[in-house]
């Protein structure tokens, strides 16, 4: 444990994006006891009114309550981008471990990460949704679909400049199985830059949702998300701004605390980064 919290000495970077992420979890953990109402109740009196002392962020165009919309918005973003950062670290660090180790495999699997590379995500998205329908699950394995190559790519070129190390040849003279070689020699010291890359990925999932569901082909409108309000209120852009800019606000504060944690852990494995920043 103290191991742990040492990483956050002298790392302000760090520091701050794991204080503001923290407050973004909890605000979406309490979202039913910190909403001021239900957000999906309808009340005309509240339709597209800015602020105010009763209803904090003022109400969209169909007379919903945005600041408990924008709660539980929060809840929606983070579930898309741990969902995916999970499954992309389970099944992209499974494959580049295999690419990278186990020679006839490699070209197979590259070749279909080179594919998956060439279709940009908002096509997948749709392919996924035209195939199985509009859902919460089909937007984070479309975004996983996206995100597995690059992760892939990583660990396939740790693997590549680590399997020829001493150590390794001496495991696998001594008759060590590939399995032992893996999971004791090899994941082990690729594990820095995954934890970095994976954190950057949650950011990436959470903007690629936001950017989905403002086109309409991600979560359903009837589930309050930030590209969803978004979406609804961008034709009142004008004359409405809040309706925009209060989810979009929530979207970046989001996306910067994790990439500040990502900074930081980069900085933390790699002294010789934070030097040249």
């Amino acid at each position: 444990m103290a191991g742990f919290f040492s990483i956050f000495r002298g790392n302000l970077t760090l520091t701050i994006g794991t204080i503001m992420l923290l407050l973004i979890v909890l605000m979406a953990i309490f979202a039913p006891y910190l909403g001021t109402v239900d957000p999906s109740t309808i009340r005309a009196e509240l339709r597209g009114v800015g602020p105010s002392a009763e209803h904090w962020l003022g109400g969209d165009m169909l007379g919903r309550d945005i600041y408990s919309r924008a709660l539980y918005g929060a809840r929606v973003s983070l579930i898309v981008g741990f969902g995916v950062a999970l499954l992309s670290t389970v099944v992209g660090v499974t494959l580049g471990l295999l690419a990278g180790f186990v020679r006839w495999a490699d070209p197979i699997i590259m070749r279909v990460m080179d594919g998956l590379m060439a279709i940009p995500t908002i096509l997948i998205a749709i392919a996924m949704i035209a195939v199985a329908g509009v859902s919460l699950t089909n937007v984070i394995i479309s975004i996983t679909l996206a995100e597995v190559p690059r992760l892939v790519r990583l660990v396939r070129a740790s693997v590549l400049s680590l399997r020829e190390q001493p150590y390794v040849e001496v495991a696998a003279a001594s008759g060590a199985s590939k399995t032992r070689i893996i999971l004791l020699h090899l994941l082990p010291n690729a594990t820095a830059p995954i934890i970095v890359t994976v954190t950057y990925q949650i950011a990436l999932a959470i903007l690629f949702e936001a950017g989905l569901s403002f086109l309409g082909v991600g979560i359903p409108p009837t589930i309050p998300t930030w590209g969803n309000m978004m979406s609804e209120g961008r034709a009142l852009w004008l004359v409405k701004p809040h309706l925009v800019m209060i989810p979009a606000a929530f979207l970046s504060v989001t996306i910067l605390a994790i990439n500040l944690i990502g900074d930081g852990l980069r900085d933390a494995f790699d002294p010789r980064m934070k030097k040249r920043a």
